[in-house]
């Protein structure tokens, strides 16, 4: 019992102290417990308890000796520890009392060096007279030097002129460095030095001024005598190198000598870069315009190449490889050129001028023909130039070439086309190709400029190409506009004087002929135009244009084929005609005949739309002839005889047409047959039946040419015209899709007035 007293309060003292040890030890006796309730629940296990109790208890007091050893040894050593510890702080002491010894000698010997000061500032001032003993000779002949060094350069001697030179240069520098190492260089000092060393400077510009000279010739010098041109470089080179030790030593001394650095051979680079402006790109002004500054960019072309295939070819040889002399050529060639370019934008340039400008600079300068030159490559790399001209300013060049050429077109075409209007009006008819067709000028006139110039643009870009291909097209609509205009003109003093023009039909045959060319040539020319992209159909506003003018010119000769007729169908219907003793429709064939062969001087296919057109015209004129109400039959005989003739001259035309080339199925006389069937039809009640089936067959006739129709029988009471009316209200007809009208374009004479007595009381 006092046993598990004593554990319980060494528990509650390592409860209070280490919480860890009390949880592990519960962890530990859980598991114990666990461990046995599993080894000693059979019964039969029970026998071997004193066996595991002995073997624990062998094993515990094996673990508290390795834990007694452990300790043991560890103690040991923080007693070793502690020993080497006290050891260590008696000689921290020793040193310390050592120290306090050394301080006082020390202070005690310091007055005894203060003698050696004098001995020290003796000994500075013995080397100062020494070294100025040595430099006396060396002083004594700066002035003799000097003068044999300028005579060294007069003889271009120069290396061993600049050798000199260092030399003094070097003496000066020594002189001065040495005044401001001991702080005695005051600018009364300073200025007694440069005065006595001031040939020096003479000397150094003297020097300078050969150099520059040489610098700028070198590309003379390289071929004819490369040693000067060496002998400036090395010069050069060895300034560089005594700039770059008198840079690096100035940083700790803070003292640099007069004149330096001279950077010559940043110098040369510059001088060279001088020499090519003016040599190159100040020799021209505003006057070289037109073939000039042609001329003058060919120069420009054949002088850079000359002078880059010599740098690369012998001065490259004479100057270090880390100068790349021929890239720094190219480059400063290339830096001239974009400034002199643009110098020359500021002139009132032409059209010519800005082809010549934007075609050398985007195409002759980076070719094989200038910088991208065999002879100069692979050193000369055109890519990492760059281009002349930046993209905007392409831009706007390429605007202005635009409007120009523009402009030019424009007016070119106008005066052509007066021309060609003063032609019509002339005293001979056009020319005839080898098809016998009239032609003139006029459309090679104007497609071989338009061609011209949308080939020029091609040399320049396929975006110029594109765009004065449009503005082209455009052109051209705007030419089409004003030829209609000139059409209408031409048709219009014919009317008023039919004598002006005396070849009126064959210049309106040309004019035809003319805009087949034209639609031709424009095809051809926007496929060309467009051969980088899919090739397109002709614009759709374009394409208008030449059908309204076209039409014109069709409409015009037709009118003029009407004139003609006119009196013919002023006859017509009349009893003579009836009776067919005027031989009128024999007459109306020879007429159209006449006019349709002159049509064989036409294009197909314009031929063959003029021939259908005038079939129209012939069946709309016949129709619009009956319904001028000249006749009506008062009699049966007279509709039947009337029906008769109808058919017989609709017969005759279709004859006509078709030995003219118009086939049966193309044309529309057979409205005349349908027609005479009612005014032939016997019995009136019929009427509206025949009508009802004669306008579904033409939609597009109105209650007035029907009722003008029933005047022209003179048998239809009221009774039944208003029968077929109704029936015809009744039956509205829709015009069918692709329908081409035909009474819709025949207009029907005006009624007479109300109450009216008579024509000849008629207001």
């Amino acid at each position: 019992m006092g046993t598990s007293a004593e554990e319980d309060n060494s528990a509650s003292r390592k409860d209070g102290q280490w919480p860890e040890v009390e949880k592990a030890e519960k962890l530990a006796r859980g598991a114990a417990l666990k461990w046995a309730s599993g080894v000693f629940y059979q019964p039969d296990k029970l026998e071997g308890l004193g066996q595991y109790r002995i073997r624990e208890i062998q094993r515990n007091s094996s673990i508290q000796s390795r834990i007694k050893s452990t300790v043991q040894s560890y103690l040991e050593g923080v007693s070793m520890g502690l020993e080497q510890l006290h050891s260590a702080l008696a000689d921290v002491h020793y040193v310390q009392q050592e120290l306090e010894t050394v301080q006082q000698d020390l202070e005690s010997g310091t007055n005894s060096f203060s003698t050696l000061q004098q001995l020290r500032e003796v000994a500075v001032e013995h080397a100062q007279l020494g070294a100025v003993v040595q430099t006396l000779p060396q002083l004594f002949s700066v002035h003799r030097l000097l003068s044999e060094t300028f005579d060294l350069l007069q003889n271009q001697r120069l290396l061993e002129a600049h050798t000199r030179l260092m030399d003094l240069e070097s003496l000066r520098d020594d002189i001065l460095s040495q005044l401001h190492q001991h702080n005695l260089l005051s600018p009364l000092h300073l200025a007694s030095v440069e005065s006595y060393f001031g040939g020096l400077l003479e000397l150094n510009d003297a020097l300078a001024r050969h150099l520059w000279h040489i610098v700028a010739d070198g590309t003379k010098l390289v071929s004819e005598d490369p040693s000067l041109f060496v002998s400036a470089v090395r010069i050069i080179e060895r300034e560089e190198g005594i700039d770059d030790a008198l840079l690096l030593r100035s940083q700790p001394l803070g003292f640099l000598p007069p004149g330096r650095p001279k950077c010559w051979r940043q110098k040369f680079f510059q001088v060279i870069q001088d020499t090519l402006a003016t040599a190159h790109f100040q020799a021209v002004s505003s006057d070289a315009q037109g073939r000039l500054l042609t001329r003058h960019l060919a120069s420009l072309q054949s002088s850079i190449l000359a002078e880059l295939c010599v740098v690369k070819d012998l001065m490259v040889q004479c100057c270090p490889p880390h100068y790349d002399i021929l890239a720094a050529f190219a480059a400063m060639y290339h830096q001239g050129l974009v400034g002199h370019l643009h110098h020359i934008l500021t002139w009132e340039l032409d059209k010519q001028e800005i082809f010549a400008l934007l075609h050398w600079a985007i195409h002759v300068y980076p070719s094989s023909e200038m910088m991208a030159h065999p002879n100069l490559l692979p050193e000369v790399d055109v890519s990492i130039l760059g281009p002349l001209f930046p993209v905007d300013t392409v831009n706007y060049l390429e605007e202005t070439y635009l409007g120009k050429v523009q402009a030019s077109i424009a007016e070119w075409m106008q005066k052509a086309l007066e021309m060609e209007f003063k032609e019509w009006f002339s005293e001979e008819e056009p020319e005839s190709d080898y098809q016998g067709c009239f032609q003139t000028s006029l459309p090679i006139i104007v497609m071989k400029m338009l061609d011209e110039n949308v080939r020029v643009a091609s040399l320049i870009s396929d975006t110029l190409q594109q765009k004065v291909l449009n503005m082209a097209l455009g052109e051209l609509e705007a030419f089409l506009g004003s030829l209609y205009e000139d059409l209408v003109g031409f048709g219009k003093e014919h009317q008023q004087e039919p004598t002006a023009s005396k070849f009126y039909v064959p210049y309106l045959l040309s004019t035809l002929n003319n805009c087949l060319a034209l639609s031709t040539s424009i095809s051809a020319l926007y496929t060309a135009g467009a051969s980088f992209l899919e090739p397109t159909k002709m614009p759709w506003s374009l394409n208008v244009a030449l059908e309204r003018t076209q039409k014109k010119a069709c409409r015009l000769l037709l009118e003029e084929m009407l004139a003609d007729l006119q009196p013919l169908f002023a006859q017509l219907p009349s009893h003579q005609w009836l009776s067919d003793e005027s031989q009128l429709m024999s007459g109306l064939c020879k007429e159209i005949n006449k006019h349709v062969k002159a049509f064989c001087r036409i294009r197909k296919p314009v031929n063959a739309y003029l021939l259908s057109e005038t079939e129209h015209l012939i069946m709309g004129q016949y129709v619009r002839a009956l319904l001028q109400k000249r006749m009506v039959c008062r009699k049966a005989e007279e509709r039947s005889q009337m029906a008769r003739r109808m058919l017989q001259d609709a017969a005759q035309l279709e004859e006509l047409f078709c030995s003219l080339g118009l086939e049966e199925t193309e044309q529309t006389l057979k409205v005349i047959a349908d027609l005479q069937e009612l005014i032939g039809l016997r019995d009136p009640s019929m009427l509206s039946l025949e009508v009802l089936g004669f306008v579904t067959k033409y939609p597009d006739i109105s209650d007035d040419h029907i009722s003008t129709l029933l005047d022209l029988r003179g048998d239809i009471s009221k009774e039944i015209r208003h029968n077929v009316l109704e029936i015809m209200a009744q039956n509205p007809q829709v015009l069918p899709e692709n329908y081409e009208p035909i009474f819709s374009n025949i207009l029907v004479p005006a009624p007479e007035p109300p109450f009216c007595l008579g024509k000849s009381k008629c207001a």
